[in-house]
């Protein structure tokens, strides 16, 4: 059975947070052979008991009143509150050390492509190094510094989003 398809996370199963399972999905109770391990903010413990189509579909935030990614970055960029709703209600997340920040760009969602790879961090365009230096108020130092050494799944994770309008690059960034 195909994954549904998530416009802002094209591919939640290669970036670990879709994985096959026997489970039954607590919002449907179908076994669809695949289960979400991402993050859920609910007030019920929902961890690794939900398909990827009730998320995609609403169901699954609606029933349980849950979200699984924070609304608030990009409600704080001034993205239209439908498609923070689709990020935050209908989308699979990602995990991170502290808590995920969606990005935005072109007033838009950026879709989100997993760990940035260390060539994707070294080939760095200069207007992906300006966004992040100006998304985390900091200079080429900390750049430097942060990106010296990366490495996928490190203490300092850097993740790879993408404008859905012009495809620029851009950088999220968060420490163990």
């Amino acid at each position: 059975m195909d994954l549904p398809n998530v416009k802002y996370h094209p591919d939640p199963e290669g970036n670990d947070v879709i994985e096959e399972s026997d489970e039954a999905c607590i919002c449907c109770n179908k076994k669809r052979g695949y289960i979400y391990t991402g993050p859920v903010y609910a007030i019920e413990e929902l961890d690794e008991q939900l398909c990827p189509w009730c998320i995609a579909s609403g169901e699954a935030a609606k029933k349980f009143d849950a979200s699984f990614a924070d609304a608030h970055p990009l409600l704080r960029d001034g993205i239209a509150k439908n498609i923070v709703d689709e990020v935050s209600l209908r989308t699979p997340s990602y995990s991170s050390w502290q808590q995920e920040q969606w990005l935005s760009h072109c007033n838009d969602a950026c879709e989100f492509h997993g760990d940035a790879s260390e060539e994707d961090v070294r080939n760095a365009s200069e207007e992906t190094k300006q966004q992040w230096m100006q998304n985390y108020q900091s200079g080429e130092e900390l750049w430097n510094t942060i990106t010296e050494g990366y490495y996928p799944k490190g203490d300092n994770a850097i993740y790879k989003f993408k404008c859905r309008h012009c495809n620029q690059i851009i950088f999220g960034w968060d420490c163990s």
